[in-house]
């Protein structure tokens, strides 16, 4: 089903495979591919015991210096300071880390205390309430915002913004406007060849799952090494130069996964999915490039950046070089379209702790925050870095997916500046057999020509 000038998902439904056409010998189209995934390596970081305020602090340094730039332009003759300098009816600018008091929101000991009960709990799927109220803060204190301007509704703990206001009576700040950072510069894309590439993007195999159907992924794999299909259809897949699979691509049985010694019989249960998947990934690497990402359910760590998923874990697809295990999120460079991703830990949490139409709206926010993960390290965990935020988005992507969602979507978003961005929402495959294809040819015809079609 095409739903996009330059997205297009797929459906493989359970079905018998076609016979393979071997009279056309058809050669695989090649492209450069570079990784950038060096800023989401933890490599010389040592964790001796440091609180999450200092990426707290990182965080806020950089972009306070981005919205100090921008606020010259934005309201030059309106004077900037701290918290601590506001003055009753003067209007001013300040800049700092907005943060939601949320009455709703999980609280430990509480978790505990009701684990502890008799009744069973029914959690919420979003924490939002109408007494939901924002703080901002900076270095030196904090003040409580007003106004109808910031929506509780739509911002979470961890974003940095500049605001227009005044200090009022009762000691809060009456907000008059905000300044986000908006889209990060996007670097020019080089137009190497006009000719028909694909990349493809899948997400949700969940091996091992009751939901996941071996055949189903088998009939995608067969697709896209050229083994389905009549000479046209092995002519797409010979088109295909990228397969990226962003996250959730195992499911251990949660009841192996209790801190007990395991049976000889319950560790080959705990193999199975893994090795199932090493099968399918072989195959696929034999024929393209791959990259696997981890993702929440995943045998890696759980904090984000979530490292490299062990090679050693896939005996038969690491004996390609074609097989890369990549870090969550993930950036790269595929004949000078830059690609940026999650396996959709942040787009998650923000539905639990904001409100938005889908998951394109949650995607455009980020972009617009400047951050993959505003609400790390306040609700979703990640690795308490000490002088650097490694979520900020310091150049804009030319693709923008998010793995693991519930239905597919895609999205033009256009900057101030002329950025251009394919926002893609992947669908889980063990759900709903799908897989979204983007067209990177069309894709960069349309980034310097500056016209999209929806």
């Amino acid at each position: 089903k095409v739903l996009g000038a330059a997205a297009i998902c797929f459906c493989f439904p359970a079905m018998a495979a076609m016979e393979i056409d071997t009279k056309k010998n058809l050669q695989r189209k090649q492209s450069s591919y570079q990784s950038l995934d060096e800023t989401f390596e933890i490599q010389n970081e040592t964790y001796r015991g440091q609180q999450y305020s200092q990426i707290y602090f990182a965080r806020l340094h950089m972009m306070r210096t981005l919205l100090y730039s921008l606020v010259t332009h934005w309201k030059p003759h309106v004077p900037v300071c701290t918290v601590l300098e506001l003055e009753e009816g003067k209007e001013c600018i300040i800049v700092g880390t907005l943060y939601k008091h949320m009455k709703l929101k999980p609280c430990i000991l509480d978790e505990y205390s009701k684990e502890r009960s008799a009744l069973p709990l029914v959690k919420p799927h979003n924490f939002m309430h109408p007494d939901d109220h924002l703080v901002l803060e900076d270095e030196s204190g904090r003040v409580k915002l007003g106004g109808i301007v910031l929506s509780p509704s739509v911002y979470v703990t961890g974003v940095v913004v500049a605001l227009h206001g005044k200090e009022t009576g009762a000691g809060d700040f009456m907000v008059l406007d905000v300044l986000e950072a908006g889209l990060a510069p996007q670097i020019e894309p080089q137009l190497k060849s006009r000719e028909d590439k694909y990349v493809v993007f899948i997400s949700g195999v969940n091996a091992g799952s009751s939901l996941s159907n071996p055949l189903q992924f088998q009939l995608l794999v067969d697709h896209m090494t050229g083994h389905l299909g009549d000479e046209k259809e092995q002519g797409i897949a010979a088109e295909i130069v990228h397969v990226v699979i962003a996250g959730n691509s195992v499911e251990i049985p949660l009841g192996l996964l209790n801190g007990q010694n395991l049976a000889s019989k319950d560790q080959s249960r705990l193999s199975e999915p893994v090795q199932e998947l090493d099968i399918l990934l072989t195959q696929i690497a034999a024929g393209v490039p791959v990259d696997i990402m981890p993702g929440s359910n995943d045998p890696a760590n759980f904090c984000l950046p979530q490292q490299p998923l062990n090679r050693w874990l896939f005996p038969g697809s690491r004996a390609y070089n074609t097989f890369r295990s990549c870090t969550n999120p993930h950036c790269f460079e595929l004949d000078g379209v830059r690609i940026l991703g999650t396996s959709g830990q942040n787009i998650d949490d923000l539905k639990k702790y904001s409100e938005g139409k889908d998951e394109l709206e949650f995607m455009e926010r980020t972009l617009k925050w400047r951050h993959l993960a505003p609400t790390t390290p306040n609700t979703l965990g990640c690795y308490p870095f000490t002088d650097r935020d490694p979520f900020l988005i310091e150049s804009c992507p030319h693709v923008y997916f998010v793995g693991n969602q519930d239905k597919y979507g895609t999205r033009i978003l256009k900057g101030s500046e002329g950025q251009l961005v394919r926002l893609i929402s992947i669908p889980k495959f063990c759900n709903t057999g799908m897989v979204v294809v983007s067209w990177i040819a069309i894709l960069l015809s349309m980034l310097n020509s500056g016209s999209f079609t929806k």
